[in-house]
């Protein structure tokens, strides 16, 4: 391949404010695998109502536990004291303030099966007062909550029950006397809707109309709950089948919202609905749908008697839509949400004055990757936690009112990476085969120089492919920090599908897969080889989800790799419609169902192209993986173990699905990458 021009390598430096948190110690920690599993991840924050005080959920591995929990955590602002709420060994979920401040509410399990409600191992909302003490359970469901909302004026709780919901159909009675077969249809999990009043803890049922519920929204004079809905609880139904419905609690009628704008008049039939969020005005409200190989879109649905009136949110630059956190900034016209934006995520509010669009603009400064934010009651202030170069993620506040605030640093969860010796990082650039503008991050050990020499290098590939890899520190099971803390080089490339490079980067990867962002990815390796980073005779590809689908697509077009990674890789699409469980991705990007496009199928398939495969293969797969289910890791073994004599391990994690949520299953993936890597590239024997 010719010589593109020289790497553009652009480093980047996050303007934070560090307070106390500045660097004091000296940076003497090589990384290791173990490291990984002492990281704490702050997500789902919530900022106080007075804007004083944060909580969030800090995810941590447990050894003895063999998994992860998460416990709710508080800090001060001004003092930046911190304090652990809970020590359960569940996981809490979905924790708010009660409107006072006084409480805090969440969902949580206590118990066991052999217990009675509320202490049945079933989830259930619970209350802790602010500043802690002993969590109270406020409901009691023999078959736990699915999800809850506190009122406006917080006295009443509102939930979502979980209930058997059996079809009535002509074949009903057949499978019932016939129960020891498993049947595909004639169950659901359904999810009907309650009230609790906080008062008197009198509950009644507000809705049961047998219908899975993913998302719900009271509006703040509770006249109006705003539902997603789909006939079935199985993922297939969510993604073309789903409905924003509109229940009015004074005339009890429910209302299905015209959908033409997010099905017929889109890009793909097959997309998710996500979140739900109603202005303060009671008549306004926001929901998301989201695409596989397409841009996502926001909309802003306006109730009036005149009908219904939808309009759909011009998105800025070559921003992408990222998660469903969107939600109206209180005392305000300003819809707010975050968005992908070339390896960062930004926090956008955008202004709507009577159904139209006004301006929008960037909240916070500099080169951030943003998780969840929060505003307080008067929408001043704005709490958010967000990952940098230098810190894992920590939380942050800032002046809500002003364009690109300065924010102040509150936390720091993770002080044990003050003196780690931290990968150099930075965005580098190239120019594809076609022309087109590439971007991906570089990971360089910490003291490396150019004059050090080329390195070996590990192509790292994020998945999705409707996703992107942020520019960021992170620390992670599929390859970041691990491998340059031992001399390698580490790509991760943003290729052609990756979100926050504008619309038309993204959807030039639907009808191109297996070919496109292949290129894409080895234009960028050959520049690195070119400038003298990467040694091109030491290369190991590998990536989990779209990333082992692109291992895949990579060891079958090239043999340029001598060692690759596959973890829960799509070997072939026919296999992959038949059995994931949500189709609607390969009918997006094969344009086209298998009977129509046998052709596109077979292209973008890497059994097509087996034949070619010589790189010494490591296969990871869950056992109970339904997005890419094991028959693929079992085809690509076979055909590299009995068929092309390719030396191969198949490494199946027992009970796991898409991730791995064990700590043997974690600690055992990242070992085995690195040997394999070691042995089949750098020559080291096995030890």
């Amino acid at each position: 391949m010719k010589n593109l021009g020289k790497l553009s390598l652009v480093a980047l430096t996050c303007a934070v404010g560090w307070s106390s948190f500045a660097q004091t110690a000296e940076r003497n920690h090589t990384i290791t695998i173990d490291d990984f599993f002492d990281i704490g991840l702050m997500h789902s924050v919530k900022i106080s109502p007075n804007g004083q005080q944060s909580i969030w959920l800090e995810t941590r591995w447990d050894k003895e536990l063999d998994k992860t929990q998460s416990d709710i955590w508080q800090i001060d602002h001004n003092t930046k004291q911190s304090k652990r709420l809970t020590f359960t060994n569940e996981k809490e979920s979905a924790a708010v303030w009660s409107p006072d401040g006084q409480y805090i509410y969440f969902l949580g399990q206590m118990g066991d099966d052999q217990g009675k409600a509320p202490f049945n191992g079933k989830r259930q909302v619970f209350r802790i007062a602010a500043g802690g003490g002993d969590a109270v359970p406020i409901t009691k469901e023999n078959q736990g909550v699915n999800a809850f909302e506190l009122s406006q004026n917080g006295k009443s709780l509102y939930f979502l029950g979980n209930k058997t919901s059996t079809d009535t159909d002509t074949w009903a009675s057949l499978r019932a006397s016939h129960q020891a077969p498993e049947y595909a249809h004639g169950e659901r999990n359904t999810n009907p809707l309650y009230k609790l009043d906080l008062v008197s803890y009198k509950q009644q049922k507000l809705l049961d109309d047998d219908k899975v519920v993913w998302h719900f929204d009271v509006n703040n004079d509770e006249s109006k709950i705003a539902r997603i809905t789909t006939q079935d609880n199985e993922l297939v139904y969510l993604e073309g089948w789903s409905d924003v419905e509109i229940f009015n609690t004074k005339t009890q009628k429910n209302t299905i919202l015209e959908d033409s704008q997010w099905r017929e008049n889109a890009p793909s039939p097959y997309g998710w609905l996500l979140g739900l969020d109603w202005h303060e005005d009671n008549k306004q409200l926001a929901f998301r749908v989201d695409f596989d190989g397409h841009p996502g879109k926001l909309f802003v649905v306006q109730h009036s008697k005149q009908g219904q009136q939808t309009l759909a949110i011009k998105r800025p630059g070559d921003t992408t839509l990222t998660s469903n956190d969107h939600t109206w900034r209180p005392d305000n016209q300003e819809l707010c949400y975050r968005g992908a934006n070339h390896g960062r995520v930004e926090l956008y509010c955008t202004q709507i004055n009577k159904g139209k669009q006004g301006k929008t603009r960037t909240v916070i400064a500099g080169d951030r990757v943003i998780g969840s934010f929060s505003f307080s009651q008067d929408g001043e202030t704005v709490s958010f936690n967000h990952n940098g170069l230098t810190h894992f993620s920590d939380l942050f506040v800032a002046d809500a009112d002003r364009n690109k605030a300065k924010p102040k640093r509150i936390s720091n969860i993770n002080p044990q990476v003050e003196n780690w010796k931290l990968p150099q990082i930075s965005i580098v650039k190239w120019k594809a085969p076609d022309g087109s503008l590439v971007e991906g991050i570089l990971e360089l050990p910490a003291d490396y120089k150019k004059t050090d020499g080329p390195l070996p290098l590990i192509v790292q590939i994020h998945g999705g492919p409707t996703a992107a890899t942020p520019y960021a520190l992170q620390h992670r099971s599929y390859g970041r920090s691990t491998f340059t803390a031992t001399g390698w080089a580490l790509l991760s490339p943003n290729y052609r599908g990756s979100t926050g490079y504008g619309d038309k980067f993204l959807t030039e990867l639907v009808g191109r897969e297996h070919d496109i962002e292949v290129n894409d990815i080895l234009a960028g390796v050959d520049q690195l080889i070119a400038d003298g980073v990467v040694d091109g005779d030491k290369m190991a590809v590998m990536g989990w989800s779209n990333g082992g689908y692109l291992t895949n697509a990579l060891i079958s077009t090239t043999t340029r790799f001598k060692a690759a990674s596959s973890g829960a890789g799509v070997f072939d699409q026919r296999l992959q419609w038949i059995m994931e469980d949500t189709p609607g991705h390969v009918v997006n990007f094969m344009q086209g169902l298998p009977w129509e496009k046998p052709e596109a199928y077979s292209h973008g398939s890497s059994l097509t192209y087996a034949d070619k495969i010589k790189t010494p293969t490591l296969i990871h797969i869950g056992e109970n993986d339904a997005r890419v289910p094991l028959g693929h890791a079992q085809g690509l073994y076979r055909a590299l173990k009995n068929y092309l004599n390719i030396p191969v391990e198949l490494i199946v994690y027992p009970g796991e699905g898409h991730g791995l949520s064990k700590y043997q299953h974690r600690r055992a993936k990242m070992t085995w990458d690195k040997k394999w890597f070691e042995h089949y590239v750098l020559g080291k024997k096995v030890n």
